[in-house]
């Protein structure tokens, strides 16, 4: 969350921010992209001019949920309350980010002087086994059915695409409750029946697709990648017992995930399939042949790299060096791969701090 409020920064004092047509994104970026698409009216973005409100708007959006514990509360309330720890996760969402603000809240998509991306919001389907993704204009299972105009909580949402295995994750959805109803189906939805239509279960989009990427695959050419997945560590004595050694294979999934996805990105890039750029929270900076002067330590970097996947309250001088190092290497990426005319960046966001 905190990795890409960084690399957004770099987006939008480039000028790109306004040339996006859609975001799609996954896990803890969803968070952040969910602020970005609540606010972009406010951002009064246009392509190629920067938002002077970026920084008031979004960042202090969220530095504010970086500077809060949810997790921990959720889970106790999970255990000893009414509601699942997901349900109390979408309300801490609510309560610190999100406001009541559904999918409807979302930009409009329009062309002309004030264009707008579509937001794409991806959590997995653990009844399905394929993506559910959830837009302004329809959540949409291609195996079960779609929800035109759907009116869900971006809270819940968020919370359903940021459901990380094992602890946070199942999030459910009842469709009645949020007035919620599946199209007729078209003759192709193989699961258009109940319960897939009466209650979604859910779980982190990035269990399907860690990067994101295949909301955007097909229709784009032109693809800005942005990977704040943390870095898997060595672990020379795994545990044993079943908790703690499932939780283990599970990050090694993830991480091979990851790998292939990016394989796949990358031999498109080469293959001259697709155009843009990828760079990671664990990216080396030295691979970048246009990065900028900004000093970036590798042994700084990797332990950025290493920091837990907690919704955890953040230190302050965590959160700016994980923001300059968004900012960094997200630049260092788009002039190397994307744009090669695009200046040089004039310092950190957070200069003092540095990465």
């Amino acid at each position: 969350m905190v990795f890409h409020a960084g690399c957004l920064w770099r987006l939008n004092e480039a000028g790109l921010l306004g040339k996006l047509n859609r975001i799609s994104s996954v896990s803890g970026g969803s968070i952040t992209s969910g602020i970005l698409g609540m606010n972009w009216a406010a951002l009064q973005v246009s392509p190629g001019v920067e938002s002077a409100k970026f920084q008031d708007v979004v960042i202090a959006a969220i530095r504010k949920v970086a500077s809060t514990t949810i997790d921990e509360g959720a889970i106790f309330g999970g255990i000893f309350l009414p509601g699942s720890v997901s349900d109390h996760v979408a309300g801490k969402y609510d309560d610190v980010a999100f406001h009541g603000k559904t999918l409807q809240d979302l930009p409009v998509e329009a062309t002309g002087a004030q264009p707008a991306p579509r937001f794409v919001f991806n959590a997995t389907s653990v009844q399905s086994g394929v993506l559910m993704r959830f837009s302004r204009p329809y959540m949409w299972d291609y195996k079960v059915g779609r929800i035109d105009n759907p009116t869900l909580p971006l809270a819940r949402v968020v919370a359903a695409s940021s459901a990380f295995p094992p602890v946070l994750s199942p999030c459910e959805i009842d469709v009645s409750k949020y007035n919620l109803q599946f199209a007729p189906p078209d003759g192709t939805e193989t699961l258009h029946f109940p319960p897939y239509t009466t209650k979604l279960v859910l779980t982190d989009g990035g269990v399907y697709d860690n990067l994101g990427l295949e909301t955007a695959w097909k229709r784009y050419k032109t693809l800005l990648v942005s990977d704040g997945g943390a870095l898997l560590q060595p672990e020379p004595e795994p545990h044993d017992d079943w908790a703690r050694h499932a939780y283990r294979v599970l990050d090694i999934i993830d991480s091979q995930v990851r790998a292939l996805r990016t394989r796949q990105l990358i031999a498109a890039y080469n293959a001259k399939e697709r155009t843009g750029t990828y760079w990671g929270i664990a990216t080396e900076y030295s691979n970048f042949a246009n990065r900028s002067q900004l000093p970036c330590d590798p042994a700084r970097t990797a332990e950025l790299a290493a920091v837990d996947t907690r919704l955890k309250a953040m230190d302050d001088t965590l959160q700016e060096r994980l923001i300059n190092w968004g900012y960094a290497v997200c630049d260092a990426s788009i002039r190397t791969w994307y744009d090669t005319t695009l200046p040089q960046p004039k310092g950190f966001p957070y200069p003092a701090t540095g990465v």
